[in-house]
C-alpha cells in the first residue's frame, strides 16, 4: 500500500479500544501494515474487523507481535510494563512508543482542532465533524465514540483539517501539534492523577498555550488560562423539547441533542470551525443535522414501552447534565442507572453522584467498574456507597443496588413501564445492559 507510512509495521496493543482503533484506521490509511491484540471483544474491535482494517487478536500472547526487528510496538494507557507483548518487545529491542507519542506523529501530518475539557470531547468533536464536512473541508478525526450519522470513531482523510480529543487524563493532551486548541471546561475528575485543580489548570494552560489559535467556552474563568483566546458562548438559548435553540453570531441554531451544556458545546465547535475557515451561515444551519455522537444520549431502543438511552456520563457533573437533558424529552418516569467508573473516582464522588441521582424519579446502581484499578487497593469502596449516598439525597425516591448487569436486567424488568424514560451512565461495559435490555 503506498502512503506516507508505506513500509511502517506497527504493532498496537489495546486495538480494541476507542482510542487504539482509531489510530488503527489512520495508521492502514497511511499506509503501514498493522496488527494489534487486545484483552477482550469490543465493538471497535469487531467494526474494524468488518471494515477490513485489522482482525485484532483477543487475548494478549507474545506470538501476536510479527517476526522482524522493524515491527513498533504501540501500546495504550491501560497496558503497564508487565503485559506480556509488551515484555515480549522489550525482550527482542522493538521500539515502543505510547499512545500519545503516535497521536503526537499524527497530529504533525495535518492541521489539528484539538478538543480538551474535563466534558464534552466527544461531542464537540463529533459536532467539528459535522461543521467541517457541510463546509466541503473534508476533516478527518479521531475521537472516541461514533462521529454520529453511522459514522466511525476514526477517519483519515485528504483534507486540511484532522479533529483529535485531547485527553487530560494521562498527559497526553500535550503531544498533540494543535492548530486550534478548545477548552470546554475545568474540572477535577481523575484524582489518581491530578493532586488538586490547580495542577489540572495549569495543565490546560499548557495545553493553550502550545497552539496558534485557542477556543474558550465563555464562563468558569477560564478566560485566565489564555488572554487571546476567541471565546464561545450561545445566545439567547431556549431550551425545547429534546433540543435546544440559540444564536451564535448574529445567526440561529438549532440543536436536535438536549441541554444547556450541548448548546455550549456548540457554540465552541462553531467558532473553532469559523477559526479553520467555515462560513457562520453554513455552520450554524449544518448542526440542524446533528443527532449525536455515540454513546451521548444515544437512543437504544425501546422495552416494554419504556425508552431507552445510553450515555457516557462518568463524573457528577455529567451526571446532572445528562438528567437535566432527559428532562426535556416528554416521559412519564425519568429512570437513572448508573455504573461507577473506577475505585478512586467512586472514592472521591460517591456523594456528588448521589446527589446528581437524586434528579430522576427513580435509580438503580450497579457495582464499581475497575477499570485499570484494583478493588483490594481500594478497601470498603464500592458502587453501594453511591447507592447509599442516592437513598440520601433522594427524599424517598426508590433506589435499587444492582451490583452485576444480570441484576439490573432484572430489576429494570420488573420497573419499565410505558413512557418510562430510561437513562443508563456509565464508562464501563454497562452500555452492554441497555442494548441486553432491548433485545428481550
Amino acid at each position: 500500500m503506498s502512503g506516507p507510512w508505506a513500509g511502517r509495521r506497527l504493532h498496537l496493543i489495546g486495538a480494541g479500544g476507542t482510542g487504539m482503533s482509531g489510530y488503527a484506521r489512520a495508521a492502514v490509511a497511511l499506509g503501514a501494515t498493522v496488527t494489534g491484540s487486545d484483552a477482550a471483544a469490543s465493538e471497535y474491535a469487531r467494526l474494524l474487523r468488518e471494515d477490513g482494517v485489522l482482525d485484532v487478536r483477543i487475548g494478549h500472547d507474545a506470538a501476536n507481535i510479527p517476526a522482524g526487528a522493524d515491527v513498533e510496538v504501540v501500546h495504550s494507557t491501560a497496558i503497564g510494563a508487565h503485559n506480556v507483548e509488551r515484555r515480549a518487545a522489550a525482550e527482542r529491542g522493538l521500539r515502543e512508543l505510547t499512545r500519545a507519542e503516535l497521536l503526537g506523529e499524527l497530529t504533525a501530518l495535518r492541521r489539528t482542532i484539538a478538543v480538551g475539557g474535563t466534558h464534552g470531547k466527544t461531542t464537540t468533536s463529533a459536532m467539528l465533524v459535522t461543521i467541517l464536512t457541510a463546509a466541503g473541508l473534508d476533516p478527518g478525526w479521531l475521537i472516541g465514540a461514533s462521529a454520529g450519522a453511522g459514522l466511525p470513531n476514526a477517519r483519515w482523510s485528504e483534507g486540511e483539517w484532522l479533529i483529535v480529543e485531547a485527553d487530560e487524563s494521562d498527559r497526553s493532551l500535550l503531544a498533540i501539534d494543535a492548530q486550534i486548541a478548545v477548552l470546554l471546561n475545568v474540572e477535577l475528575d481523575h484524582g489518581d492523577v491530578f493532586s488538586s485543580l490547580g495542577e489540572l489548570r495549569e495543565l490546560f494552560a499548557d495545553f493553550l498555550r502550545g497552539a496558534p489559535q485557542a477556543v474558550l467556552c465563555a464562563g468558569g474563568g477560564l478566560e485566565e488560562l489564555r488572554a487571546d483566546a476567541a471565546l464561545a458562548s450561545p445566545g439567547h438559548v431556549e431550551l425545547v423539547e429534546g433540543g435546544s435553540r440559540f444564536e451564535w453570531c448574529s445567526e440561529p441554531v438549532a440543536l436536535r441533542v438536549p441541554g444547556v451544556h450541548n448548546a455550549r458545546n456548540a457554540a465552541a465547535a462553531l467558532e473553532a470551525a469559523r477559526l479553520a475557515g467555515a462560513a457562520a451561515r453554513p455552520a450554524a444551519a449544518s448542526l440542524a443535522a446533528f443527532a449525536g455522537a455515540g454513546r451521548r444520549f444515544e437512543l437504544v431502543g425501546e422495552h416494554a414501552g419504556a425508552r431507552l438511552y445510553s450515555d457516557y456520563a462518568h463524573h457528577p457533573s455529567e451526571v446532572v447534565a445528562t438528567l437535566a437533558g432527559a428532562r426535556t424529552v416528554p416521559h412519564e418516569r425519568l429512570i437513572a442507572v448508573f455504573q461507577p467508573h473506577m475505585f478512586s473516582r467512586t472514592s472521591l464522588f460517591a456523594g456528588a453522584f448521589g446527589a446528581a441521582l437524586a434528579a430522576a424519579d427513580l435509580a438503580v446502581v450497579l457495582d464499581v467498574y475497575p477499570a485499570r484499578e484494583r478493588a483490594a487497593e481500594h478497601p470498603g469502596v464500592s458502587g453501594l456507597l453511591v447507592a447509599r449516598a442516592a437513598a440520601d439525597a433522594g427524599d424517598g425516591r426508590t433506589v435499587r443496588w444492582a451490583p452485576a448487569l444480570e441484576d439490573a436486567q432484572a430489576a429494570l424488568r420488573e420497573l419499565l413501564r410505558p413512557g418510562d424514560i430510561c437513562v443508563v451512565m456509565g464508562a464501563g461495559d454497562v452500555d452492554e445492559l441497555a442494548r441486553r435490555v432491548v433485545e428481550r
